[in-house]
């Protein structure tokens, strides 16, 4: 008999780690309409792998800057490209990161393993959404080669850069309904304090990639389209200013 309930209690847990790997390793996929829309843009190059999707400026000069963004959790990759089309267009190359598992902080890589896919920079800033902000500031904290920090939707809750001289650009949103304006502002204290923080008025989660909504977040007030024209507003402003082409 407790052998009996000894396998039985085993393929439970089999069954339930199963079906955690499985829901973990299935994405909130990129919306139809922002892949054909990046698709369809000439200044833009995008180049997908299985690490990361990278995209460089095709119809400008590339700048020595780039970002490494990793994704929130479960987030498809791919759902922040028309995000960054703008800021692209503008020279930087974006690099976003693909996490083991779609879980930026359950991934143990260093940060060479997607800045390697863009050898010609040498000026980075990381940065990520929700979740994937939180491993942004562990690459921060633990990579001399951080030049800038960007986060969406997120905040420093396990590293502590208060005493850092680094840049830092933090958006939120008014209408977040996951990371809240409360979240964010009981952890500004974990940046700098000349860090750059922006709420967004109608801004909610889910509009920093274009994935569609996103269970338990709020209702924004702002269109899609205003919204990625208020976060490119912030980025090429903050970008302005990284590194030795600011």
């Amino acid at each position: 008999m407790l052998k009996t309930v000894g396998l039985s209690l085993f393929a439970v847990v089999v069954l339930a780690v199963a079906g955690f790997f499985t829901w973990a390793e299935t994405p909130m996929a990129a919306t139809d309409a922002s892949l054909d829309a990046v698709a369809a843009d000439p200044r833009v190059a995008v180049t997908d792998s299985p690490d990361a999707v990278v995209l460089r400026p095709a119809g400008t000069t590339a700048l020595d800057q780039g970002l490494v963004f990793v994704a929130g959790a479960r987030v498809d990759p791919q759902a922040y490209e028309q995000t960054f089309v703008e800021l692209v267009a503008s020279g930087v190359t974006v690099v976003v990161e693909r996490p083991l598992l779609g879980f930026g902080i359950l991934d143990p890589r260093g940060l060479d393993h997607v800045t390697a896919l863009a050898p010609e920079i040498s000026t980075w800033a990381v940065g990520g959404h929700s979740l994937g902000g939180v491993r942004a500031c562990q690459y921060a904290a633990d990579d001399p080669a951080v030049d800038a920090l960007v986060l969406f939707g997120s905040y420093c809750a396990t590293t502590d850069l208060s005493d850092d001289d680094l840049p830092v650009l933090s958006l939120g949103g008014s209408d977040d309904g996951l990371s809240t304006p409360d979240d964010i502002s009981r952890y500004r204290d974990r940046l700098p304090a000349d860090a750059t923080v922006v709420e967004i008025d109608g801004l909610a989660h889910a509009q920093f990639g274009s994935y569609g909504p996103q269970p338990g977040d709020g209702t924004p007030t702002l269109t899609d389209e205003e919204a990625r024209a208020r976060i490119d507003r912030e980025l090429t402003s903050f970008f302005a200013g990284v590194g030795d082409e600011g």
